[in-house]
């Protein structure tokens, strides 16, 4: 059954782009946040840009450091960097709304905490948008970057969600359950999101199919971790991310 779009989606292409918000969700990183958000202030853009950073409630001291840490950043990078601490941990999707409640740019890019995405990528996730092509961009972590080679279970179950979206939504993407989203702010304003976890991801994807946004996929750099190192998904997550698929195909 071929998803039709709820509404004409316009994304406004005449209207000027010059602000990138970087949106941040960070949940127990106390080990890479600091390099991580280094590295996103000396990523090259063209665009001037802001970081939201939103701290999940982390119990392993990341909370206690962020403070700190950011205005550190501040005066090093001249940055615009703002910090939003959640009061009880709601998961990444709660995060991710939350930043994007504070997020000001015209266009947003969602970036993770943990260094398995990286910031040197950011001038080929923006093109598309910049020259006119897209509203959306997802990242393709299997396809042309550089990628660590982890988990086959892990890279089967992702194929095989990214098979079933793609198959209900009418959409040839390669990799749906990436981090690396980016988007025109009109999205932003069209879609409410509401997964709390990490079925933001076929929530986004879903949904902006649904809207009929122009959706680009582009090769990035992929540093995976193994669970020794932080890494926090899980079979669970597998499982609910099939349930989010048909929930938000269907229901929502």
């Amino acid at each position: 059954m071929q998803l039709v779009p709820s509404r004409r989606f316009t994304s406004d292409s005449g209207h000027p782009i010059r602000r990138l918000s970087i949106v941040l969700p960070v949940y127990n990183e106390k080990e890479t946040i600091g390099i991580a958000l280094e590295r996103v202030l000396q990523a090259n853009t063209p665009l001037e840009h802001e970081v939201v950073v939103v701290d999940d409630f982390s119990g392993d001291g990341t909370r206690q450091i962020l403070p700190g840490l950011v205005e550190s950043l501040r005066r090093k990078f001249e940055a615009r960097i703002e910090l939003v601490l959640h009061e009880q941990n709601r998961g990444k999707g709660a995060a991710l709304r939350t930043g994007f409640k504070h997020a000001t740019g015209d266009v947003i890019l969602i970036q993770d905490a943990d260094l398995e995405y990286d910031p040197r990528d950011y001038p080929q996730l923006l093109e598309p948008i910049l020259e006119g092509f897209a509203d959306v961009v997802l990242g393709n972590r299997f396809h042309g970057g550089a990628h660590r080679v982890l988990y086959f279970w892990h890279y089967l179950s992702n194929q095989a969600l990214t098979f079933f979206c793609n198959m209900l939504c009418n959409l040839n993407l390669a990799d749906m359950e990436v981090g690396y989203k980016v988007f025109r702010r009109q999205v932003l304003d069209a879609i409410q999101f509401r997964s709390d976890r990490f079925g933001f991801e076929p929530e986004f994807t879903i949904k902006v199919a649904r809207l009929g946004c122009r959706i680009y996929e582009v090769p990035i750099r992929y540093h995976g971790r193994t669970y020794e190192e932080g890494k926090k998904i899980t079979w669970r997550d597998g499982v609910a991310a099939l349930w989010h698929i048909v929930r938000f195909r269907f229901f929502e």
